[in-house]
C-alpha cells in the first residue's frame, strides 16, 4: 500500500527500482477513488498520470496543490463560483519548483472559499470532512490539503496560511504543517486573500517530508516584489540533532482558553522538551490578545481590495441576465461570491472608508507593530516559542458555523505568526479523550526554519502520531 509511505520512503523506493512513479501515483488514486466521497478532499482530481521527465529528487513522486495555486492548464477555483470556469494559464512558482525537481500532481484540494475560513465549510464545492471523524471539520483554509494528507488520498501536499491555514488544520487532522517566514517561498501564482499575510508551505505526514517540501519551493523569486532575496537550504540537515541546551519560552497566557485536553498535550509536550535538555520558561506577550481582533482588521481590508478584480468582466463567473455595465457587476459579485467572502470584503470596505481609516486599519497597523516588537523581544533571549496550534479538538460540521465570532477564535494562536511574518510549524503532540489529534505550535524568529525543523524533529522522535493516521 504505497499510499501510506512517507515522501522520503517512496523516494528510496522509486530511485531503487523498488517501485515506480506509475505504481505510486495509482495507489493514491485508487485511493482518493475509495475515499473521496466521504472526505472530498478534492476539488479537482487528475486522473491521467503525466509524467515528469525532468528527473529530480522527487523521482516523479505525485504532491497535491491547495487550489488556490496554479497549475498551467488546470482549473483553480479557490473553490468559489465566481472561478468555477478558469483554466490557469501559467504555473505558480512553488509548481515551477516541484515540477523541475521531478514531482507530479495528483490534484487540487479543497478550500475555504478564498481561502476564507477555518473549517473547509464554505466551499462552493462542498465541506470536506475530518478522516479521523467525518461529522467534524478538518480545519481550514488548507482543510483539504490536510485531509488528503492524513487520509492517504496525497502523499505531500501544498497550504497557504493566512491566519493559520496550514497550522491549524494540520493540527486538527494529526500532520505537520509548516508556515514559513513571509517572503521565504514565493508568493507567485497564488490567489491572493491579503497579501501582507499570506504564505505557501507544506502540509506532510512527518518533520523529514516537510523539511524536504520546504527545501524545494523556497528561494527568492524576481516575479514576486516581496520575496525575500536570502538564499534556499537544505533543511534536512537540521532533523536528528540535539536540542540540548535550547531556551524555548512557553505562553502560558494561552492556555487559559484552551480546553483541558490541549492544556494536559501542553504539559507533556513541556516534559518532553525538558527529557531532551531544553530550558522552558514562561513568556509574556503583552499585545498578543489582540492579535485576532487586528487580523480582522488588516486581513479582510486587503481581501476587499485584492477581490475587485472579481466583477464578471474580464474572466471567471459572469451573471446570466443584467440590465448594465453596473448590473453586471452588483449580480455577478452577489451570485459568485459566498456569505463568507462577502462578510469579509464588506468589512475590509468599511474599515478602509473614508473617516475610517485611521480610526480601524491605520490603528491596526500600529498594533501590529506592537505585537512584533514583543516577540522580538522575546526571541532576543529565547531561540524559539510554543503554544497550542488550536484552543480545541476538531468540532463538528456546522458547530460554528452560524457564529463567525466564534469561529475565527479558532486561529486565536497561529494568527500572531502571520501578523509577525515569523516561521511556525505545528506537529502532534496528543490525542484529544475522544481520540482526535491535537497540535504543538513551534514559532522562531524571522527566517530561523532551521530552530523549528531542529525541534520539530526532536520532539517527533519522542512523540510521533503517523503510526495512527486514519490510513486503513
Amino acid at each position: 500500500m504505497l499510499y501510506k509511505k512517507t515522501l522520503y520512503d517512496l523516494m528510496e523506493l522509486v530511485k531503487n527500482r523498488e517501485a515506480t512513479q506509475r505504481e505510486v501515483y495509482d495507489s493514491v488514486l485508487e485511493r482518493i477513488h475509495r475515499k473521496e466521497d466521504e472526505i472530498n478532499a478534492y476539488v479537482t482530481v487528475f486522473e491521467r498520470y503525466d509524467e515528469n521527465k525532468n528527473g529530480g529528487i522527487f523521482e516523479g513522486l505525485p504532491v497535491a496543490i491547495k487550489d488556490n495555486m496554479h497549475i498551467n492548464g488546470k482549473p483553480t477555483t479557490c473553490s468559489s463560483k465566481i472561478l468555477s470556469n478558469f483554466t490557469a494559464v501559467f504555473d505558480a512558482t512553488v509548481v515551477k519548483k516541484l515540477r523541475e525537481n521531478g514531482a507530479t500532481f495528483i490534484g487540487k484540494t479543497n478550500l475555504d472559499e478564498f481561502a476564507m475560513g477555518s473549517s473547509t465549510e464554505t466551499s462552493f464545492y462542498g465541506v470536506t470532512k475530518n478522516p479521523w471523524d467525518i461529522t467534524r471539520v478538518p480545519g481550514g483554509s488548507s482543510g483539504g490539503s490536510a485531509a488528503a494528507v492524513a487520509s492517504g488520498e496525497a502523499i505531500a501536499a501544498l497550504g497557504s496560511d493566512t491566519g493559520g491555514s496550514i497550522r491549524q488544520p494540520a493540527s486538527l487532522c494529526g500532520v505537520v504543517g509548516l508556515k514559513p517566514t513571509y517572503g521565504r517561498v514565493s508568493r507567485y501564482g497564488l490567489v491572493a486573500f491579503a497579501s501582507s499575510l499570506d504564505q505557501i508551505g507544506p502540509i506532510t505526514r512527518d518533520v523529514k517530508d516537510a523539511a524536504i517540501l520546504m527545501s524545494t519551493i523556497c528561494g527568492h523569486d524576481f516575479m514576486d516584489s516581496t520575496s525575500a532575496n536570502v538564499s534556499c537550504e537544505d533543511f534536512t540537515k537540521y532533523l536528528n540533532q540535539s536540542v540540548n541546551g535550547m531556551r524555548i519560552g512557553i505562553y502560558e497566557a494561552a492556555l487559559k482558553d484552551c480546553d483541558n485536553d490541549v492544556q494536559k498535550a501542553m504539559d507533556e509536550s513541556v516534559k518532553i522538551l525538558e527529557s531532551l535538555g531544553c530550558e522552558v520558561k514562561p513568556i509574556e506577550l503583552l499585545h498578543a490578545r489582540y492579535a485576532v481582533s487586528d487580523y480582522y482588521i488588516i486581513a479582510p481590508a486587503e481581501a476587499s481590495s485584492n477581490l475587485e478584480r472579481y466583477d464578471g468582466a474580464k474572466y471567471g463567473f459572469r451573471a446570466d441576465e443584467y440590465e448594465d455595465l453596473k448590473d453586471m457587476y452588483i449580480k455577478t459579485r452577489s451570485e459568485g461570491f459566498g456569505d463568507e467572502v462577502k462578510r469579509r470584503i464588506m468589512l475590509g470596505t468599511y474599515v478602509l472608508s473614508s473617516g475610517y481609516y485611521d480610526a480601524y486599519y491605520l490603528k491596526a497597523q500600529k498594533l501590529r507593530s506592537l505585537i512584533k516588537q514583543d516577540f522580538d523581544s522575546v526571541f532576543r533571549d529565547f531561540d524559539c516559542i510554543i503554544m497550542p496550534t488550536t484552543p480545541t479538538e476538531a468540532f463538528k460540521i456546522g458547530e460554528k458555523a452560524d457564529n463567525p465570532l466564534q469561529m475565527y477564535l479558532s486561529d486565536i494562536f497561529t494568527i500572531p505568526a502571520n501578523l509577525t511574518g515569523i516561521p511556525a510549524i505545528s506537529i502532534p503532540n496528543g490525542l484529544s479523550v475522544n481520540g482526535l489529534p491535537l497540535g504543538l505550535q513551534i514559532m522562531a524568529d524571522a527566517f530561523r526554519e532551521d530552530i523549528i525543523f531542529k525541534v520539530a524533529s526532536a520532539f517527533e522522535t519522542e512523540f510521533n502520531l503517523k503510526g495512527k493516521l486514519p490510513l486503513d
